[in-house]
């Protein structure tokens, strides 16, 4: 019998990053406090009923529960306060993508100006790449358009 060897499930995905980004007249650090809360989401992604979340920092989880009754289990990879940038990795999901990466990074334009960028790289299991491209731009660029409404 051979000897068990350590393995994942885990990698990263490839493929086309899908990208999103508003400017909002808003310091940066108060676009950040909104999209840069990791367990925060569904202060503006109307589509999720609340977020349950299993540790802080690096390497805590979050499940987002959707409205729908579908839920993603993401793991938070890197968070960096002063950057104000994050990335994380989904670990679970009932939405048929097979991997997801995504990072969040906000920027100063100018005193009261700033910029959310969402940038995501997926791999589908149930649809086509480009049918996954398209839903998953429609749901950041929501989702963000959602932001700018809260902060407008």
């Amino acid at each position: 019998m051979k000897p068990l060897q350590p393995d994942t499930l885990i990698r990263n995905p490839q493929g086309t990053p899908v990208v999103a980004s508003i400017e909002v007249a808003c310091e940066a650090a108060g676009l950040w406090h909104l999209v840069g809360n990791f367990a925060g989401f569904d202060a503006f992604i109307p589509a999720l009923s609340h977020i349950e979340m299993t540790g802080v920092g690096i390497g805590a989880l979050r499940k987002k529960n959707f409205r729908d009754g579908h839920c993603v289990v993401e793991q938070l990879n890197s968070r960096d306060e002063e950057a104000m940038c994050m990335t994380w990795t989904t670990l679970y999901n009932t939405l048929g993508i097979a991997r997801l990466w995504a990072a969040m990074r906000v920027e100063a334009l100018e005193p009261r100006r700033s910029k959310a960028t969402w940038t995501l790289i997926g791999e589908p299991v149930d649809m086509t790449q480009a049918e996954f491209e398209r839903f998953a731009q429609g749901f950041i660029d929501t989702a963000l358009e959602s932001v700018r409404q809260i902060l407008g």
